[in-house]
């Protein structure tokens, strides 16, 4: 079976799981079960197979618990950062799930075991509060015992009916991975706008992390300083093989539960703990991995114009982020304050690839300050408008922004991929391909200068135009209105109106005959 074949085979049948089992729960609210049974999943075979180590003579899950020595325990732990007894193993629970009247609660204390496994080790961080979204005893699932634990039931069954050719490990694809991109990218785009806050299209993070990590032979970590669930790390994981990405993974996260949908998703694409460092906290105000930085790569997609204390906190301005600039960002739109905090922490050598609301490049006031300081620093590489109805819950057409610290020349590029020939329609959505994203990196590759599409700008012409650095000011688009050459025009009006005298003289000539 080819990738294609299983990848399609895995999502229709994780989709069908998702609204089979979820009954009249809202899939919004329905996510966390299935995406928590997914993970639950995953990391009890990741760790059985850890256990077994490719010995067939050993069968981890048909062990008692009381064979499994302190020794054991604490060395599993060291290694994969969390432990989990044969009984609590995703397997043993299934197989007893419709006869078992304590389901729910037996979730609960599988659960509570787990993360409390890593107290004391260094990946206790890392494990602390994954299952916090997954609430057994939640009402969403049932009023009763017996109904929240029909419906638990009937969700393991579902994600244990998940089969593929062979083992997961041999798999053609990332089948955990996967899976769980698929579903979260299906209940983004079911969600509207609250999905689009946290998940990025997979092709767009395709480009982003391409666009930050061009031409690096290696880099010494990857940030985003707002992971959402992660996506956008881990493209750069699942795109960038040949690239060596020598101290992992980094990401601060605003909202719970997407944190831990961050923490899930490393772990479901064998991120392990020691190579991912995903906090929670607001990175504007309490920003948590400065003693990390600076980072080779940086890729993210903030919130878009949300408000943030700014000028109200007077310690802002002297914050080593924003006190280069001069100015912070407005109260009312934190755009360029994810901006400067990005480059505060980008290395000299990296690039960072941001998402950004297109009136943060044209607007006055504080942005134009902000502009200045970028442009006149020559930080800014190249801006990318990119086509409309590609992210979900938001039609507009987003930019991108690559800043570097290591251009050779005092030049910015912009580049229109907004056109037909950088996207297809699909749906009520478009979406780029791998050719339209290929393209883009040619245009940004090359730094040429392309008709309508591309073109180069020295700095000095930016600030003459009061820093603006919207695309549409620098990249003429293409006059697609019909051409009339006048001279024609006139002769066909001409002829026109010498039919019509005609005719006119004829009528005439009729009426007078049919008066007399």
């Amino acid at each position: 079976m080819t990738s294609i074949d299983q990848r399609t085979q895995l999502q229709n049948q994780i989709w069908k799981i998702a609204n089979d089992v979820r009954g009249s729960v809202d899939g919004w609210d329905f996510k966390h079960f299935v995406l928590g049974t997914l993970f639950y999943r995953f990391i009890s075979e990741n760790f059985t197979d850890y256990i077994e180590a490719g010995d067939d003579s050993i069968n981890y899950a048909s062990l008692p618990d009381s064979v499994i020595t302190p020794e054991i325990k604490d060395d599993a732990i060291k290694t994969k950062g969390y432990f989990i007894y044969p009984s609590q193993l995703f397997v043993n629970v299934v197989k007893n799930a419709d006869d078992n009247e304590n389901l729910n609660t037996d979730l609960a204390a599988i659960f509570k075991s787990i993360e409390s496994s890593a107290n004391g080790y260094p990946s206790e961080e890392d494990i602390k509060g994954l299952f916090a979204d997954f609430d057994t005893t939640s009402n969403r699932l049932g009023n009763t015992v017996g109904d929240k634990n029909s419906r638990l039931s009937a969700v393991l069954k579902g994600v244990d009916g998940l089969k593929l050719e062979g083992d997961f490990k041999d798999s053609n694809i990332d089948f955990f991975g996967d899976a769980y991109e698929f579903l979260i990218h299906n209940y983004a785009a079911n969600a509207g706008k609250s999905g689009g806050e946290f998940f990025t299209p997979t092709n767009v993070s395709k480009l982003i992390a391409q666009l930050a990590m061009h031409k690096q032979d290696k880099i010494n970590k990857i940030y985003d300083p707002a992971v959402g669930s992660g996506s956008l790390l881990l493209q750069a994981k699942k795109h960038f093989d040949n690239h060596i990405i020598e101290e992992g993974f980094f990401g601060q996260e605003i909202n719970h539960t997407t944190y831990n949908l961050a923490r899930m998703n490393m772990f479901l694409h064998n991120v392990n703990y020691d190579k991912f460092h995903i906090v929670l906290g607001n990175t504007l105000m309490n920003p948590k991995l400065g003693d990390d930085k600076p980072f080779d790569a940086i890729v993210s997609n903030p919130p878009y114009s949300i408000k943030w204390k700014g000028s109200d906190d007077p310690t802002l301005i002297n914050d080593d982020r924003f006190a280069p600039a001069g100015v912070l960002a407005p109260k009312s739109k934190a755009d360029f304050a994810f901006v400067l905090h990005s480059l505060s922490y980008l290395s000299s050598k990296g690039r960072a690839a941001l998402v950004c609301f297109p009136g943060i490049f044209y607007r006055g006031g504080a942005e134009q300050k902000i502009r200045k300081y970028l442009v006149d620093n020559n930080y800014v590489e190249t801006i990318i408008n990119l086509a409309p109805n590609l992210f979900y819950g938001t039609s507009i057409a987003v930019t991108l922004l690559v800043l570097s610290k290591s251009k050779r020349d005092t030049k910015t590029q912009f580049i229109d991929a907004s056109g037909e020939d950088f996207f297809k329609k699909v749906t009520n959505n478009n979406e780029m391909t791998d050719a339209h994203i290929e393209k883009v990196m040619q245009l940004f590759d090359s730094k040429e200068d392309v008709k309508h599409i591309a073109k180069s700008v020295d700095n000095s012409i930016i600030a003459k135009n009061d820093y603006n650095l919207s695309v549409s000011s620098y990249v003429e688009a293409k006059d697609t209105r019909e051409k009339i050459d006048i001279k024609e025009l006139n002769k066909e009006v001409a002829i026109t109106v010498k039919k019509i005298d005609k005719l006119r003289a004829d009528i005439d000539n009729i009426v007078k005959e049919i008066e007399v």
